[in-house]
């Protein structure tokens, strides 16, 4: 059963931008081992982590460290939860994550599915 559906698109150039003037924020939006990924991957985890919560109803309460994603050699990202997010994905009966992350042209998307 889908529980939840998610989607986000971010203009890489944009988002850099918008990380160059606030540096703390970096920090606040993503995990240590996110941090340093370069710039098109670092969008896209970040339209990951929208849609993850998009796909959880975007409750506000959500904090950002408590999604993750790993990066999976030969095979689809995965999806951490912790938290936050793990309590909300549990009240609604998330039991599985389908991610697909993208990025091309100067744009990063990402698509979830939350499965129950």
């Amino acid at each position: 059963m889908i529980v939840g559906v998610g989607i986000d698109v971010v203009d890489v150039a944009r988002f850099m931008a918008t990380l160059e003037r606030t540096p703390r924020l970096r920090e606040r939006l993503f995990t240590p081992e996110e941090r340093d990924l370069p710039d098109a991957s670092l969008a896209a985890r970040f339209a990951a982590k929208e849609a993850i919560a998009k796909a959880l109803g975007a409750p506000g309460d959500l904090r950002w460290h408590d999604a993750t994603v790993h990066r999976v050699p030969g095979g689809p990202p995965r999806v951490e939860v912790r938290g936050t997010v793990r309590e909300r994905a549990e009240l609604l009966g998330v039991t599985a994550w389908h991610l697909s992350i993208s990025h091309d042209a100067g744009i990063a998307s990402a698509m979830v599915v939350a499965e129950g």
